[in-house]
């Protein structure tokens, strides 16, 4: 299996290439619209056929290069059946497989920071790729798209960590450097949700959290709600991130 991980530096998004090496088809998770021409680039050199991008859910904090890359290589788009994307090639239900190559990637639901939020396990290589649901030691809000602490809980618990313990998890985002865990570390080391965390303590740690919403909210959902096939302002850098946040669908 070919993997790589890649990041957006603005959003500190984690993009996750995946390819199969017999087929040279491959799949992107969580692309972002602005490194698109970097992800077209590395999948060209690496001789790589985009099959599909899989989003975990749908995201507040950047726009998805899903449409653009359907637009510009024919790829598919698969999405979260709870996810409410309209222009999606596949609505995954939970259990489903979405086959590239000889890759196979099992959709785990895994509601609770929004309500179609999946994670996508490579149990053959012993990955699962969790979003937002589990971050590297945290876990995502669940104050807005629909979230809800116990939900995310439940997830986490009940399916995450149902995986085998040596399961290598990779999030969406970590904003300190971070870039892979494990079930057995989020078990024992995460300080909102681990094991040794009671459910109570968990509910007041999140009733509790007071953030901003994500400065591109307004821009991002509407977008990601159609595979980021609307007219947007170009992200040139952080001097335009005030022209980038107010901007209107």
């Amino acid at each position: 299996m070919i993997f790589r991980q890649l990041i957006d530096p603005e959003s500190s998004t984690y993009t996750y290439l995946l390819g199969d090496e017999e087929t040279r088809r491959a799949v992107l998770i969580d692309p972002v619209l602005e490194q698109i021409e970097r992800d077209s680039a590395l999948l060209a050199e690496l001789g790589l056929r985009l099959h599909c991008s899989l989003e975990t859910h749908v995201h507040a904090d950047h726009v998805t290069a899903s449409g653009r890359l359907r637009e510009r290589l024919g790829s598919k788009i698969g999405v979260g059946a709870r996810a409410g994307v309209r222009n999606a090639d596949w609505a995954l239900a939970d259990a489903a497989t979405v086959r590239v190559g000889d890759l196979r990637l099992v959709v785990l639901a895994t509601p609770g920071h929004t309500a179609g939020c999946v994670t996508f396990v490579c149990r053959e290589a012993g990955m699962a790729f969790t979003g937002d649901a589990l971050l590297v030691r945290g876990c995502g809000r669940t104050d807005f798209q629909e979230g809800d602490a116990p939900t995310l809980l439940h997830s986490v618990r009940e399916r995450i960590f149902a995986l085998p313990d040596a399961t290598l998890l990779y999030p969406a985002h970590d904003y300190q450097g971070r870039t892979v865990t494990s079930v057995a570390e989020e078990k024992h080391f995460n300080p909102r949700l681990g094991l040794g965390v009671a459910r109570e303590e968990f509910l007041a740690t999140m009733a509790a959290l007071q953030r901003p919403a994500p400065k591109r909210i307004a821009v991002a959902v509407p977008a990601n709600l159609v595979s980021g096939l609307v007219e947007l302002p170009v992200r040139r850098g952080r001097q335009d991130a005030e022209l980038y946040q107010g901007a209107g669908i």
